[in-house]
């Protein structure tokens, strides 16, 4: 793989590549329209692979922050064309790595060692590279390591790549500036974690521990004394990427394995523990063929506060739906509704966002659910299109819905793509408030 020798750091400097970028997606359509003269039935789809791969170009040499947004975006099929999703994923466990001088550097400036003066064997060819880092086999001790080495910069320019960012974000996602506006603040303030190693290693750490006890999980062991702000050091865990996982043809018992530990760490950590690993995309999780699953990085975590978490787990119990005075008043604290609303439009957007909440929490309304029926995933990605060109939604004054479940939603959309494409059958395990009265009697019924 082509190794990076130099990231850019300063703003003027990251902000030209962007500006590349733009100059080329401008291009690429100056290219598409004249070509359109003469084949008027011409599609998009050569505009957008080439869109595609100019603006993932230009983010995978910038790294951090704004090829985090790619890799994010990716995880979301409903979005970007099917262009962008193919490429954008390419950030989360293949981009171009570091070179070796900018990695002793790296040592040097937090250990003031080589990488080779602390490991026994530190292998400086990365083995995988992503959005905020890369990461090293290493051995110490008769022990093989797993060091993730972060890129250069990445922190100090988490702010400004956003802003520099945010007008291709409204172009490339046809949303409002005040939509994004809303929840900048929210994906910053989680930017900024995932590239202090100090707070990981303390997260992982606990969580971790934390999960132990759920069948078929396995964690690493991290190392404080071989850990600094900008690297950290774990054991190295074997396994597959979900795609490479696929490729090997498992079975139908062993997808469904993996699955339940998917759901059951999900579940443990959002109604146990109150904080979440909210990066639930494959380059994370590492499959094994006996049906065990290795979790790493724990960069991305979600501490969900308690009033956030009552109210907007309460709508998961489709009882509280059919009460309408609480489902206004948990509307109203998610910002669902807002006070600026007529008559009129609270009954709308309660409509529309109960119609959603019914179709999004359909694996909670029942025992088991299979995570392989197609027809599922295609009507949630139809709802989700006509979402987007609902014209109350487009021109609403105002954003809708708790900056806090931004994270939460992305984290829950990640699971269900996760299970989708394992094709599994799953236990939907949750806690005994969730249960709602149709769905106990069906338990007492079973039993």
């Amino acid at each position: 793989m082509k190794t990076q020798n130099h990231i850019p750091t300063t703003k003027v400097a990251r902000a030209s590549q962007f500006v590349k970028a733009g100059v080329k997606v401008g291009g690429n359509y100056l290219k598409h329209y004249s070509k359109k003269i003469l084949q008027p039935d011409l599609s998009k789809e050569e505009l957008h692979q080439d869109n595609a791969a100019d603006i993932y170009n230009a983010l995978s040499e910038l790294k951090g922050s704004a090829l985090k947004m790619a890799q994010m975006l990716s995880m979301d099929r409903n979005l970007l064309p099917r262009a962008y999703v193919d490429q954008f994923t390419m950030s989360q466990y293949s981009a171009p790595p570091l070179s070796g001088p900018l990695v002793v550097k790296l040592f040097r400036t937090y250990f003031q060692k080589t990488p080779q003066q602390i490991y026994d064997r530190f292998d400086m060819n990365a083995v995988n590279a992503a959005s905020i880092g890369q990461v090293h086999q290493a051995w110490k001790d008769g022990k093989k390591l797993a060091v993730k080495v972060q890129y250069p910069g990445v922190a100090d320019s988490v702010s400004s790549d956003l802003r520099i960012a945010k007008p291709l974000a409204i172009r490339l996602l046809n949303l409002n500036e005040k939509d994004i506006n809303r929840y900048m603040g929210e994906v910053e303030s989680k930017l900024l974690e995932e590239t202090d190693y100090d707070l990981e290693l303390k997260r992982s750490i606990y969580i971790s521990e934390q999960c132990a006890a759920i069948p078929n999980l396995v964690f690493p062991q991290y190392y404080p004394e071989l850990s600094s702000k900008r690297i950290l050091t774990m054991d190295w865990l074997d396994g597959l990427h979900l795609k490479d996982f696929l490729k090997t043809n498992p079975s139908q018992a062993i997808r469904n394995q993996i699955g339940q530990a998917l759901w059951d760490f999900y579940n443990f950590q959002i109604h146990d523990l109150k904080q979440v690993h909210a990066d639930p995309h494959p380059g994370n999780f590492l499959m094994r063929a006996d049906g065990t699953m290795g979790v790493i990085d724990f960069g991305c975590v979600k501490v969900i506060p308690d009033f956030f978490y009552e109210n907007y787990f309460r709508l998961i119990n489709f009882d509280t739906l059919d009460d309408e005075g609480a489902t206004t008043a948990i509307f109203r604290n998610l910002e669902f509704i807002v006070p600026e609303d007529s008559p009129k439009e609270q009954a709308f957007f309660t409509d529309l966002f109960k119609k959603m909440i019914v179709l999004l929490g359909k694996p909670f309304a029942t025992q088991t659910f299979d995570f392989g029926d197609n027809s599922y995933f295609d009507t949630v990605y139809a709802f989700a299109e006509d979402l987007a060109n609902i014209p109350e939604l487009k021109n609403s004054k105002v954003a809708r819905g708790s900056q806090h479940g931004l994270y939460i939603n992305r984290t829950y959309f990640g699971l269900y793509s996760m299970l989708n494409e394992l094709k599994a059958n799953i236990v939907t395990n949750k806690p005994d408030w969730l249960v709602s009265k149709k769905l106990r009697r069906e338990m007492e019924g079973a039993v």
